[in-house]
Order: C-alpha cells, then sequence, then structure tokens
C-alpha cells in the first residue's frame, strides 16, 4: 500500500506497515462502525503517516514515536496546509496510535503527548430565516406543475430544514421511517446510530404528495424501498441533492451559497434562536456530545450582535 501523500508516487511501507494499515481498516470499519468516507480519510491519514515514518528511516510501527509525529506535521506545515487540515491530521494520528497501543503493535501511545494548534474553528454559513422561506416557497413554486422531480425537491429540502439531519441520513431514509401518525422520522445516523426526529407539518405534507403523485412516477419494477429517489428510479445521492440545494438558493436574492450542510446549520440556528435548549438540539441532530452543538449557539450571538451594530443609534 503506496501513501498518497502528494502528487508523485510514494515509495512501497514496509510489510509491518501495511499490516497494521490493514487490521486499522477493518478496526475502524468493523468495530467503530464508520463510514466508508471516514474509514477513508483516517487510513489515508495514516498511512502519509507512516510513509513519513519510513522516510525517517522508521520500519515498526513501536518506532512511530512523538519525534516522527511532529516532524510529519511539521512538513505538512511547511507544504502550506491550513491550520485546520493539521488539527484533522493530528487527531487521525491520536486515532492511529492509540489503536496500535490498544492492539500491542507500540508500548506507549506517542499521540497522547502530541499537541497541535487549536484550529479557530470558523462559525458556519447560516440563513437568515426569511431566506429559509423564501427558499421553501420556491421549491414549492416550482412544484406546482405537479412534475415528480419537483415534488422530489421540495420534500428533500423541507425534510432536510425541518429536521436537522445529514444529506447522507436524508439519502438512506426508507419508506417504513416515516411514522405520519406521530410526525416523527427515524434516521440512522454515524456510527449506526438511530435516533427519531420530529417532522413539521408543511414537511410531512411535501413528503405526503411526493409519495402520492411523484414517487410512483418514477419507482420501476423491483424498485428500492427508499424515501427519495433519482430521476432512474434508484435511492438518491448526496451529490443530486446537493445540486438541489445549491440550485434553489442561487435564486434567493442574498443568500449565501450554501449545501445541504448549511440547511443543518441554519436549522439548529433558528430553533436556538427560538428557545430551544441545546440538549434539544443535541438530540435532534445526533451530536455525540453538547460541545459541537454549542457553536451554534455563538452563531446566534453573532448574529444578534451584527443585527445591533445595525439598527442600534448607539452601536
Amino acid at each position: 500500500m503506496a501513501a498518497a501523500t502528494g502528487a508523485r508516487a510514494e515509495p512501497d511501507l514496509p510489510s509491518a506497515f501495511v499490516a497494521a494499515l490493514q487490521d486499522y481498516q477493518r478496526h475502524l470499519r468493523s468495530v467503530r462502525g464508520l463510514s466508508v468516507h471516514s474509514v477513508r480519510a483516517y487510513v489515508a491519514d495514516a498511512s502519509s503517516l507512516l510513509d513519513h515514518a519510513v522516510r525517517m528511516r522508521r520500519d515498526q510501527i513501536s518506532a512511530v514515536d512523538l519525534p516522527v509525529l511532529r516532524s510529519w506535521l511539521a512538513r505538512l506545515s511547511s507544504a502550506g496546509q491550513a491550520r485546520s487540515t493539521l488539527a484533522r491530521r493530528a487527531a487521525a494520528a491520536r486515532s492511529f496510535t492509540a489503536w496500535a497501543h490498544r492492539a500491542g503493535l507500540a508500548d506507549t501511545d506517542a499521540g497522547t503527548l502530541l499537541a497541535t494548534p487549536r484550529s479557530g474553528r470558523a462559525l458556519p454559513g447560516v440563513l437568515r430565516q426569511d431566506e429559509a422561506e423564501a427558499m421553501l416557497d420556491i421549491a414549492a413554486m416550482a412544484a406546482d406543475d405537479g412534475a415528480p422531480l419537483g415534488l422530489r425537491d421540495v420534500a428533500m429540502i423541507e425534510v432536510l430544514y425541518a429536521s436537522g439531519i445529514r444529506v447522507g441520513e436524508l439519502c438512506g431514509l426508507d419508506l417504513g421511517d416515516v411514522d405520519r401518525g406521530r410526525r416523527l422520522l427515524r434516521v440512522l445516523g454515524k456510527g449506526d446510530k438511530e435516533r427519531v426526529v420530529p417532522l413539521g407539518a408543511p414537511a410531512l405534507r411535501a413528503v405526503d404528495a411526493w409519495l402520492e403523485s411523484g414517487r410512483p412516477q418514477l419507482a420501476g419494477p423491483g424498485c428500492v424501498a427508499a424515501l427519495f429517489l433519482g430521476s432512474r428510479g434508484r435511492r438518491i445521492d448526496p451529490r443530486t441533492v446537493r445540486r438541489v440545494v445549491h440550485a434553489l438558493l442561487g435564486h434567493v436574492p442574498g443568500a449565501p451559497d450554501l449545501g445541504p450542510h448549511g440547511l443543518r446549520h441554519s436549522a439548529a440556528t433558528h430553533l436556538i434562536e427560538g428557545g430551544a435548549d441545546l440538549r434539544s438540539v443535541q438530540e435532534l441532530l445526533g451530536h455525540a456530545t453538547l460541545a459541537t452543538t454549542q457553536i451554534y449557539t455563538h452563531v446566534s450571538v453573532d448574529r444578534l450582535k451584527a443585527t445591533y451594530d445595525k439598527a442600534h443609534p448607539r452601536a
């Protein structure tokens, strides 16, 4: 297995490193239950680290010590990688060294001593409430002619904004995941963790219209049980959803160019602005820790300050 850290081809890794990466990949997939994308990212970072260890004449996992970790990050920094990227790669390195220590491949966990500068996490871009309403109105008008794709698009946008679910979670929804009686949605999130989120009445009406008049026109023989379908009758993919969101927001004057994750940020921010408590928003979004949810309080305060500076005569 060669590391893909740059444009040029990297040297092959020693057999001990290749075996360790394969075991680590199985651990991420089978034990931690990470998505294919996450597994690929973690393994790529570990491969990059081990390739750097080879450059420093290390050929055993136990020899990947703190100097190797620091040298690796220094090389990435000198190559111009952003602080946020360095922070992510450092976290991936700590994950790998912790696993190697637990697996008995290293006597100590070198990653516990690895410190990196804070990434200075940026506040996520969000829509104003009037911009969100405008986007939903535009989607609804596009569905007035009853075309199946228009009905699908308005249902997807309504669900994304109403529930704050991730685009991958939306694409993974099946027909049986919608509880109309209780207006709930069953969602399979990160790490195969299931949660139930509420679905507003407008979103449910849009879903019902899609299921009644749109989906049957796209569903072919032996169609999958997916809630949302692509134009060929297969389960919709995230790229299609992103195109739909970008296209709709392009018709909203002054709105930022956001993707589906921007709708998730917007839903969380508007909930907090409306008085929702952090714990409830954490449950809705499926965040593992409350600290992740707290960023939305910062967004709301930031918007409040901007409004104050613009509107108050003594600002």
